[in-house]
Formats: C-alpha cells, structure tokens, sequence
C-alpha cells in the first residue's frame, strides 16, 4: 500500500454473536485490498470492534460493507449493551498511519458518507478533527444522551446532519464518521464495588474534569462479571500513557478499598505506547502482538 490508513468501525449488535461474523465476513469480501487486523465482541458492551488498513476506495468498499451487513441485519431498537451508541454502526474513524494525510483521511470520510447517505438514507454526523461544524468535534457531543436525544436534537438547526436526511433511520439510527489521530480504548475491571464506584473514578481522571489530559473515561457495570468497569479512551497517549492512566484508576480505587481485577486492550497500539512488562503491571488480558499496529505496516 502506498498510503496506509486506519479504520476501527464500531457497530452495536447486541448479544448476539453470530452478527459479528456476518459483518467480518462482509468486511473481508472485498479480498486482499485491505488487511483485517483485529475484531472484538463484548457481550456487556453489545459491541463489535473491527479494525481494518487500507487507502483510498478499497478502505472505502470494505467499510460500506460492514455498514450494508449491518444495517441488513440489525434493529437499533432491539439493541441490548451498555456502551453509548447512536446506530446499528455507532462511529466510524479514519487514521492516517504510515505516508498518509489527515486530507487524505477527510476524502475518505466524505466520499464514504456521501455513498452511505444516499444508499442507506441514514443520517451522517463527521466528528474528529477538521469536523464540519466546531461543535462536533467531540464524539461524546454526538453521543450525548443516546439515540433518543439525538433524534429530538435532529429537528434544530444547529443538530442537522452533514450528510443524509434530518431524521434516523427507522432500524440504524444514524453514523458519526470522523478523520482523527490515533486513539488507544482500555478497559479496567474492578475486582468489587458498584457502578457508582465505576463512575466516580471515571470522572476524576476525565481531562474535562482537570483530570488526564487526552482522557475521556466512563464507569459502567459489567453483568455477565457482576463488576465495575472504567472504560477509558487516551486520546494523546503521548501526554497520558497507558501506565499512567491504570495508575490512576488504581490509587483511586484502592482509596475506595477496590483493588484492580485485570484490564483489556480494545483495538490495536502503537508500539511506543507499550512498556517493560507490560502485560504483567496492567494485568492484561487477551494481549499478544499482534496488537501492535507497526506489524502491519
């Protein structure tokens, strides 16, 4: 590939595991033409992760895809999982790795929601960097109070979509899809306390709460464990690394008398984001190397 790209296409599918491989085997039906490098389901989350390198219309066929698969198979209004979602394919990003551009990031988000709008009749939202409207940088501004507050926010001005029509899709919702720098999701199970435990911890590192910089984080409660999870997004692991924030998430919790269970990795990283001994100081499940982005490349 001459210009390596990233996409890590989030899709809410509930329970149902036999959805997940409907849409990688969809992702994979374009060939060679890109590298399916990791995918994961969580059944609390009710979420699949896929992450995919590629460039330019084959980056772009093997994502509208996955979306077709989805949106053929999956009911948002029967969705079960705790993680924030706004459709059927939650978020969509798009990361320049290796000789490409945060331009060429931006062609591929625009000509890949201009194809799902029209195809799908679905609502398009471009969050991330060089975001249509300032506002909707932020994911989370997006997300905000979930599908249904979406749908009441839709019918104001400022809340139009960039693309697409100004409603959901009956069964998908709608799709944010943005161009943004790389981004590591790490996930700390707590051995006991509750989800307000979770959640207090969450926003005592969150970097809008004068916590870690480049941290967005959540509390939430995992049923199928029956503990508490503080799911985080390092948005600049170069100024908050891996090991400061469980660091942190671990002197709080152990302020409450918790001690840490074990942590996850969602996705892949980037290998100056690893450290000595990694897996065994962050009690690291699920972790091999073939989780480090540079292999691909």
């Amino acid at each position: 590939m001459e210009k390596i790209i990233e996409s890590v296409p989030n899709f809410s599918i509930g329970k149902k595991a036999e959805n997940a491989d409907i849409i990688v085997k969809a992702i994979k039906s374009v060939g060679d033409s890109i590298i399916l490098a990791d995918y994961s389901f969580d059944l609390d989350h009710g979420r699949l992760v896929v992450t995919i390198f590629g460039e330019g219309d084959n980056l772009i066929r093997a994502l509208y895809e996955g979306v077709k698969a989805a949106i053929a198979k999956i009911d948002i209004n029967e969705h079960d999982g705790i993680h924030p979602y706004i459709g059927v394919v939650d978020v969509i990003p798009i990361i320049p790795i290796k000789r490409a551009t945060f331009n060429d990031c931006v062609k591929i988000r625009n000509d890949l929601s201009l194809k799902i709008a029209n195809d799908f009749n679905i609502p398009i939202y471009i969050y991330g960097k060089i975001a249509k409207r300032p506002e909707r940088n932020k994911l989370s501004s997006i997300r905000k109070g979930g599908v249904k507050e979406l749908s009441k926010r839709m019918s104001l001005k400022e809340w139009k979509p960039d693309f697409g029509p100004s409603s959901l899709h009956p069964t998908a919702g709608a799709i944010a899809i943005g161009a943004r720098d790389i981004l590591i999701a790490f996930n700390v199970n707590l051995k006991s306390g509750t989800k307000e435990d979770a959640v207090e911890i969450a926003s005592k590192i969150r970097e809008k709460n004068k916590g870690l910089k480049g941290v967005r984080a959540i509390g939430l409660f995992l049923e199928s464990k029956k503990k508490p999870q503080v799911s985080v997004n390092i948005v600049d692991y170069k100024s908050s690394s891996i090991k400061k924030v469980f660091d942190t998430i671990k002197n709080a919790a152990e302020e409450k008398g918790i001690d840490i269970l074990e942590s996850e990795i969602i996705g892949l990283i980037p290998k100056d984001a690893m450290f000595q001994n990694m897996i065994e100081y962050l009690k690291l499940k699920n972790w091999d190397e073939s989780k480090v982005i540079e292999n691909y490349l």
